[in-house]
């Protein structure tokens, strides 16, 4: 008896860190930026399960990411953070250039084309999915933006609404 509590203990911690159920992550990539740059991520969410939100994003290849969206606000497009991104099964949540994207401050490196960085995605239900991103080159576009320099465009705080 004591040997099944403690094995259910060591099971504990697998079951905490294991994939969203019904979640599918595709199409991750990004674009080729310098180190100390800010970066960004794009991909697509689908759920086949119960309903989920996406809240939160990590990446060891910078100091700090967000999940931002981008927004028209009277003609000046902006970028702000965004607390979470609901995702609905059968509607499939893209980010992608103009929209909703992962912003990856202080890269610590290099964003080589051609190469991969992994990505963490957390989830209100369910624990979290690692993926890949694989890195196009800088002028690298999936409509939207296009190769727009994200440098340049203003970042509204969680206040500016």
């Amino acid at each position: 008896m004591r040997l099944l509590f403690i094995a259910a203990l060591l099971l504990l911690p697998a079951a905490a860190l294991a994939d969203p159920p019904g979640i599918q992550v595709q199409d991750v990539w990004s674009r080729a930026m310098p180190a100390g740059a800010t970066g960004v991520v794009y991909l697509t969410i689908t759920d086949t399960g119960a309903p989920n939100a996406l809240t939160g994003v990590a990446s060891p290849a910078a100091a700090s990411a967000e999940l931002h969206e981008t927004i028209n606000d009277n003609g000046v497009m902006k970028m702000r953070p965004v607390a979470r991104l609901p995702v609905a099964p059968g509607k499939p949540a893209t980010l992608r250039p103009g929209g909703y994207h992962i912003m990856l401050m202080g890269l610590k490196r290099t964003l080589v084309a051609d190469t991969q960085f992994p990505v963490t995605l957390t989830f209100a239900t369910g624990g979290s999915v690692t993926t890949m991103a694989m890195v196009k080159a800088a002028g690298a576009a999936a409509g939207g933006m296009g190769g727009m320099n994200m440098q340049g465009m203003p970042m509204g705080g969680s206040g500016s609404k």
